[in-house]
């Protein structure tokens, strides 16, 4: 379901589903803010494939987003698909996340 590489003191954390939704939103929630368990943290969450994200999978992130924050960690998102990059401008998401648009140059911004 999550998937986890390293890069540097980076940790790209990516899916095997293509919806985020709640029948797996609390176990994504909860596997990917244990990578802020550390103080400042580096994760990259890479939503490729991603066809659907719900009310609760967007809380997911939301609760992922104030791990990283409480134990001052930094939090990205790259590679949303079009259909869910228009969720997040609808609800204004993407103005309280940093998102780019591939793995690579979410990377080079945390130069």
């Amino acid at each position: 379901m999550v998937t986890s590489e390293k890069r540097g003191n980076i940790e790209i954390v990516s899916f095997t589903l293509n919806k985020l939704d709640a029948l797996v939103a609390d176990e994504v929630r909860e596997e990917v803010s244990r990578l802020f368990n550390e103080p400042n943290s580096r994760v990259i969450i890479n939503l490729k494939g991603i066809q659907y994200i719900d009310s609760t999978g967007f809380g997911s992130l939301l609760s992922i987003l104030r791990s990283a924050r409480n134990n001052y960690g930094t939090l990205k998102i790259c590679s949303i698909e079009p259909h869910v990059n228009n969720l997040f401008q609808n609800l204004r998401l993407n103005t309280i996340f940093d998102i780019y648009d591939d793995v690579d140059e979410c990377i080079k911004s945390f130069s």
